[in-house]
Order: C-alpha cells, then structure tokens, then sequence
C-alpha cells in the first residue's frame, strides 16, 4: 500500500539530506509504527506519504514514494486526498470551521459525497471517538486533548484507505488514548486500513504494531522488523522493554501481560527491598533563610476555593492547593478536567470567578507581567506560542536579555535540553519536542520560583524526556517548586513528589504519588503493572534494588 524506494530528502538551505535511504512498504491492513528519537525525520517521512513532502514544504525528494500506486512527486495532497488521511502534530493546523460537527464533515464535504452519507459518517466518528457530547462546542472551547480526538475523526469520515498519524497520543489522557487506539485497531483488523503512525509513547503503542520502523539516527538505515526485535536494537524503548532489558528477558515482552506473566522470579528478588522515593520530598532542599525547624516554609503558591467560569463551562470548582518550594506536583485527569485553567490562573492569564491565587503576596492577574516573569513562568502545550525570533542564538539572547541573567545562560540549558542544535537554526525547523525544550530553556532563563509545564513531554523522546527529568530535579533541589499538567504517567512517577487529580474542574485526589497512581487503573505507569502488589513506579528504582551485581 505504502512503498519507499531509497528516498532522501534535503529541505532548501539545509546542510544534507534529514531523511537518507528510506527503504521499506507498508502492506495493506497493517498497522505500522515509525520510532526514533527526536529529530530524525520522522514527521518528514510521514509527509511524504501525504505529499505534503515536498510539494507544501519545499526541498527536494529523491527516490519514489508510491501510495495506493500513484507517486507522491507526481500527485500533490489534494490529488492523494480521497486516498490518505493525515493528523500531524499540532491539531489546530487542520481545522477549518468552527464547531466539532462541521469540521468532521468538512472532508467529506471537500469530496463531494452526498448529503445522508455524511451524516451517517459523522455519526458513527462521534460515538467511535466519545465526541458525542462535543458536537456542537466551539473548536476554541476544547482542551488540547479533545482537540486531537476532533482532528483524528476528521481524517476518519471521508473513510481513506490509508491513515498517516503523527504522535496522535500526545495530547491524549490514558483512557482516551487507548480509545483512540481501540478505534484505529478496529479500522485496521475489521476494514483494513492501512495505518502509518510515529508515536514517542511507545508504551502506549508498541502492542497495536504489526511492524515497526525505526530511524535510528542521521544516515542511518532503517531497520523494519516485528516489535520485539526492532526493540531489541533500538535507542529508545518503553518502560517494560527496559525492565525486560534488566531482567534479562528474551524475547522482549511488549505488553504488561506478557512482562507479568515473567515477572514471578523479579518479585521475589525484589522482596527485602523497598522502593525510593514514594512520594516524599526527595533532594528537598534546606531553607535559604535561618527558621525554626519546626516552621513550615511559605508557600509559593496557593489556591484557596478557586472557582473559574469560562463561557458558561464550570472549569474549575472550589479548588484548594497550596505548592511548597521543592516539591513537584503533577496535576493528573482525563482531558478537560481543567488542569491547563488551573495553570492558567496561576500565571494570571485566567481571572478567578471566587475564591483566590496567590503567589506569595502578589495576585497573578493583577500583577504586571514584567514582574510577574520572576515569579512564575509557564511553558505552554503550544511551545510556538513563546517563541518569536528567527534564530535559536536570537531566542536565547532575548531571554538573557528579559530575565537580566548573564549572556549565554539561556544557550546553556537549551545544550543541555537539546545537544546538537546550533545558533543559526531557526525556531520553526525544530521539531514540535524540540521546539518544547526551546521554550522550557527560555522560561527557565529566568528561574522563577514557580515553575508551570502543561504536557512538558509532548513530542519527547525517552532521552530527551530524561534530561527533562534532569534538569527539573535541580530544579526542585534548588528549591523551585514545578507544577506539571501531564498525562505522561512514567513522568508523573520518575519525578513528582504529589499527584492532584482532577475531575469535571475538582480535586478528587491529593497526595504522594505512590498513594495516589499506584491504586489507579488508569494513571498507574508500566512497572507499578507488572510488578503489583509491590508497589514500584519505576526502572531505576527497581535497578538500584537490584544493584549493579544483580542485574541479570
């Protein structure tokens, strides 16, 4: 169905190609994920199946691309719509009407197909993704996540034989992601759609794929296989291939089940041990300021009975939440449960509808944001929407320059986030991950007290996503507090010190993060799964029980 012949391509002005030797096809009716770490090429390998490359973004493209046997050089989108349907990663960039309903229909409608298939259509994607309730909202009203469900049902009613799929998880809560996954498996086994798909989550993922694709780095070739093999080799790999890497499991298990079904001998090793870090303050630091012992430091932040109302949807009901410095919370919830209002009112881009924020003594929406800069900064789920210059050196300079901090402070963290990418690289030629550690660099320029990240991992790879976990540990033994808006669960585990969850716009649970994941189905990462009733989170944590004479 999908057929790449030694394809290279080399965007205008760039030094070489991003993608060399693609080599490999796509049978009908499978499912088939494209893994690497960030930066490869990933997204231009997708976008040259839609002919999106080279035909929307210029550069050249060497070799052939056949889809549904007609070339991608040859046929531009519009020419290959009727046959492939495509959801990259910024979900806004597809819409082009207002309200859920018409934006499923507008494809349709782009093809000419009659008016009762359409409806019909729209239906069955309504219910197929749990937009039912949403169809006639605002497309502006949506959270981040209920936005990506509309744009992937939006590929799905013109019914195209092949879906190409760009992190379609991302954005996505742990139960509507395996919905999202639900469907495409349907769409797959029962229709036979052909289904090419990147995805960083690969915890998520990994056991849907009839084949993986991994590009393993710059000029390498890429190598296609089963999923346990390619794993075998691969750079980046979720949590239960790495605990079955420590074990010493052969083959790879790629599913909780299979790594359950192994893990007897593990647990037994792992009796006489206890996890570190449950929860508590780890590397807290000590107060900068001489105080009894016994004195609580002051928060850096508080909500007390916040309530927020925007355009007549409750978002937020009389929340309580006091952060300390040190500490790392992760507000946890399906989407829309009001965790991005909440960070938004923190950094006073959301007026209370009752009850109060502060940040120390200051009111966030009454401060001037030059002052409240070096109190709160927030790295947003559109990283774009911090970054304005057309270098990574100008962005950084303009950083040093708005937090008063020495030249080349900025430029530091963004080689520790993000090693390789040089000065002159201009914003929009990173990827949406890349893109992401920019924008933290730049907040973190100015080292605020209060730190706020909404979806912090959303196009990161499993390296990037450790020197992420990295740097907000020194952060937080700084003294920083860091409030994160994640449904990333591994995050939540390897670094947050309490878990809120949220509900319809309230607080339904508050406490150390082992406490509070470890008794949820939904947000309980792999390797509390595999190894319960022990009551691990993650990887490393099981690797320093072990030790490193006992690893396998």
């Amino acid at each position: 169905m999908i057929r790449f012949e030694d394809v290279s391509v080399t965007y205008d002005g760039a030094a070489g190609p991003t993608v060399r030797g693609i080599d490999f096809e796509v049978p009908e009716g499978e499912l088939v994920l494209l893994a690497g770490p960030s930066g490869v090429g990933k997204s231009t390998v997708l976008g040259a199946v839609s002919g999106l490359v080279p035909h929307f973004t210029g550069g050249t493209l060497r070799g052939r691309v056949t889809v549904a046997g007609r070339d991608t050089r040859t046929h531009k989108p519009r020419e290959l719509a009727d046959v492939v349907g495509t959801v990259g990663q910024d979900p806004l960039a597809h819409f082009v009407t207002d309200t859920v309903e018409d934006e499923l229909a507008y494809g349709m409608e782009s093809l000419g197909l009659a008016p009762d298939v359409m409806r019909r259509r729209v239906e069955e994607t309504l219910d197929l993704l749990g937009l039912a309730d949403l169809r006639h909202r605002p497309i502006a009203t949506l959270s981040g996540g209920q936005r990506q469900r509309v744009a992937i049902g939006s590929v799905l009613t013109p019914h195209p034989e092949v879906l190409v799929l760009d992190e379609p998880t991302s954005a996505l809560d742990p139960a509507a992601a395996e919905e999202v996954l639900a469907v495409l498996q349907r769409l797959v086994h029962d229709l036979g759609t052909t289904v090419l798909m990147a995805e960083h989550r690969l915890e998520r993922v990994i056991q849907y794929a009839d084949q993986v694709v991994l590009l393993p780095g710059p000029g390498a070739a890429p190598v296609l296989g089963p999923p346990a093999e390619v794993m075998a080799v691969s750079p980046v790999y979720p949590p239960v291939v790495a605990l079955g890497r420590l074990a010493g499991w052969t083959p790879l298990p790629m599913t909780v089940r299979d790594a359950r079904r192994r893990a007897a001998d593990l647990r037994r090793r792992l009796e006489d041990h206890a996890p570190e870090g449950r929860g508590e303050l780890r590397d807290k630091p000590q107060p900068t300021r001489t105080r009894e012992r016994s004195t609580p430091p002051t928060p850096v932040g508080a909500l007390k009975a916040l309530s927020v109302t925007r355009t007549r949807i409750r978002a937020l009901r009389d929340v309580d939440l006091t952060i300390t410095p040190g500490e790392t919370i992760a507000l946890m919830g399906r989407n829309g449960a009001g965790k991005s209002t909440l960070l938004n009112s923190l950094v006073g881009l959301v007026t209370p509808s009752s009850g109060s924020v502060r940040l120390g003594e200051a009111v966030p929406h009454r401060t001037a944001p030059k002052d409240l800069v070096r109190k709160v900064g927030l790295v947003p789920q559109e990283p774009r929407d911090l970054l304005y210059a057309d270098t990574v050196a100008a962005e950084c300079a303009a950083a040093d320059h708005d937090a008063g901090t020495a030249p080349g402070t900025c430029r530091a963290l963004v080689t520790e986030l993000l090693p390789g990418v040089t000065d002159d690289t201009h914003p929009r030629d990173l990827s949406e991950g890349q893109r992401l550690a920019l924008a933290l660099a730049v907040v973190l320029t100015a080292r605020p007290p209060l730190l706020l990240l909404d979806e912090p991992t959303r196009g990161l790879d499993y390296a990037a996503k450790a020197r992420l976990v990295g740097v907000l540990r020194g952060l937080a033994a700084e003294g920083h507090a860091i409030v994160l808006a994640t449904h990333d669960v591994e995050l939540a585990a390897e670094l947050a010190h309490r878990v809120v969850l949220l509900a319809e716009g309230e607080v339904i649970a508050d406490g150390p993060t082992a406490d509070v994941v470890v008794s949820s189905p939904s947000f309980a990462p792999q390797v509390t799964k595999i190894l319960a009733p022990q009551q691990w989170l993650t990887v490393s944590q099981v690797r320093a029980a072990l030790g490193a004479g006992d690893t396998a």
